[in-house]
């Protein structure tokens, strides 16, 4: 046996492994969990160098997976004006002119984070609620789910959007009862042109488009983006995330992250998808194919293509099979015709590359079925493992689809409004409460048999897998025609751990704590099932290894 680097002792063993008996200790030695088993047995296996580490009665789980992320924007935003805690409009001018007086020379003042109902009711930060704020300099507040923004007057005139302009199907700048721009932004092609009045920093959405650097990267550009990313992994080790599903990406990004890990810096096991935009043709698939072959080991690998079928609720951008409920006549307009994503769903799968799919709506979640059911039809039936991301509104007819086509189920505990305290405006009414009890519809998904994994969509909301988990166990229904959706603790620690490996193919090196696999753990200070879900919510890790390496140890 290798030298034992780390025994971890004292501890409850939640192995994730329902053929493994009850532990007290874990043996590592380099990558790989070296022995499992009570105190004695582990610490006789520890020799003079040998990292002992006592848990307390602490409990150590695999690391958890983060399926669904954006590494970069994260790493970014930690930079930013973030807004998730604040409410109300006395706070909101506060925190805007607080941040506006810390950054005199900023030609663009962002703000992330926020809310839909920051202003309380059904006020909405439009020009007019930002020009009472600040109204000399141009300011920018991001949604939470980045997928709506709201500028004042001098940003939309700068950015030359104050009369409107033309967009792409999916993209609009609104337009206000006195023919000028409300304020509202929906989508990357109505907020860029103020994005680009920043005058530091401006590549926080870095690999969101799936696009190269549109000119090469300075080396101060390049250092400055490298300490973005390593940021970013700085914080999810503190999670106690050891795996990192990125959801945008290009070539650019994984050749940052190989000389982050060349540095020895990376901290977690990233996977990096190809974003398939749909303006790009299906022949864009050799890229994805050689890049997948390049990058392909267990700490830095492609494999997986990335593609956006709609929006979200909030914008009315999501695709629904039938009309907004609060908006007759309106049904979202998919980023991807039918046609279209079969076409890509077929390629892609013929290639053996897995897919993950943005898909909100209930109409956009039938175009990616569709789409993978032409596929299995095209290519014969496989382990694919393809992915549908969020599925926040489905179909009684498309429920059992999920687990009779083999589809990964990525769901983010975070994301019902309401679900932290927040209002349930404007998705609640969107929506409609007929549609209530297939929304967010978590319980009813898991009893299909369908695989499944839990994730956050950082920087949408917060990463911290503990703070999901315990917000999860503490949903409420939105009224009396939404059932019960949530799902219970075991499930929730499934999903973030050998669920979460097996969505990314990996079920067969992380997830369990098992002699042989690779040696990612996470260290509690206590069991969660001694817990209420509000503590839970509110612990953080005291350890995290990743690949044998302590990468996070929390102050003693």
């Amino acid at each position: 046996m290798d030298t034992t680097t780390l025994v971890i002792r004292n501890a409850r063993v939640l192995t994730m492994d329902a053929d493994a008996p009850p532990a007290q200790a874990v043996a590592v030695a380099g990558d790989r969990i070296a022995a499992v088993g009570d105190d004695a047995e582990i610490m006789a296996l520890a020799g003079p160098d040998t990292r002992i580490i006592d848990a307390k009665g602490g409990a150590l789980l695999p690391g958890f997976v983060e399926s669904h992320l954006h590494l970069f924007s994260g790493g970014a935003g930690l930079t930013l004006l973030q807004l998730a805690d604040v409410r109300g409009r006395d706070a909101l001018s506060t925190a805007i002119r607080d941040y506006a007086r810390d950054k005199p020379d900023e030609g663009l003042l962002i703000c992330q984070g926020a809310p839909y109902d920051i202003l309380g009711g059904d006020a909405k930060p439009d020009r007019h609620a930002l020009d009472e704020i600040i109204a000399d300099r141009p300011v920018i507040v991001m949604a939470f789910d980045f997928h709506t923004a709201w500028a004042n007057t001098v940003a939309l005139g700068r950015a030359g959007l104050l009369d409107g302009a033309r967009m792409e199907d999916g993209n609009e700048v609104v337009m206000g009862d006195d023919g000028k721009a409300s304020g509202a932004l929906h989508e990357k092609g109505a907020f860029g042109p103020v994005l680009d009045l920043r005058t530091t920093g401006g590549r926080e959405m870095l690999g969101m488009s799936g696009r190269e650097p549109s000119s090469p990267p300075t080396p101060e550009e390049r250092a400055e983006d490298m300490e973005m990313i390593r940021a970013g992994l700085r914080h999810c080790a503190a999670a106690g995330i050891t795996s990192i599903h990125n959801m945008d990406g290009n070539r650019y990004t994984l050749d940052l992250l190989r000389e982050i890990r060349e540095a020895g810096d990376l901290l977690a096991r990233v996977e990096v998808p190809y974003h398939l935009t749909a303006d790009k043709p299906l022949s864009a698939l050799d890229e994805a194919c050689a890049i997948s072959a390049e990058f392909d080991d267990p700490m830095l690998s492609c494999g997986r293509i990335k593609i956006f079928v709609d929006g979200v609720i909030e914008s009315g951008t999501a695709v629904f099979v039938d009309d907004y409920a609060d908006r007759p006549g309106h049904k979202g307009t998919p980023l991807f015709s039918d046609r279209a994503f079969r076409e890509a769903a077929i390629e892609a799968d013929r290639r053996g590359l897995q897919i993950s799919v943005h898909a909100i709506g209930d109409g956009a979640v039938r175009i990616t079925l569709d789409g993978y059911q032409a596929a299995r039809d095209a290519n014969g039936e496989r382990d694919s493992r393809h992915r549908i991301e969020h599925i926040e509104l489905i179909t009684e007819q498309d429920l059992p689809r999920l687990a009779a086509l083999g589809v990964i189920a990525s769901i983010q505990p975070l994301h019902p409004p309401g679900v932290r305290g927040e209002g349930i405006e404007p998705a609640a009414s969107a929506i409609g409460p007929d549609r209530w009890p297939l929304a967010y519809a978590w319980r009813r998904i898991l009893d299909t048999g369908v695989d499944y994994c839990f994730a956050s969509d950082w920087p949408i909301v917060p990463v911290e897998p503990l703070l999901s988990i315990g917000t999860a166990l503490q949903r409420k229904p939105w009224g009396p025609p939404m059932p019960d959706q949530r799902v219970s603790l075991d499930e929730l620690l499934e999903g973030y751990t050998w669920r979460g490996a097996r969505a990314g193919f990996a079920e067969d090196r992380v997830g369990r704590i098992r002699p042989g696999m690779l040696a990612d753990l996470v260290l509690l200070p206590q069991d969660p099932h001694d817990m209420a879900p509000e503590a839970i919510a509110a612990m953080t890790p005291r350890l995290t290894v990743c690949d044998g390496r302590i990468t996070f140890e929390a102050d003693a």
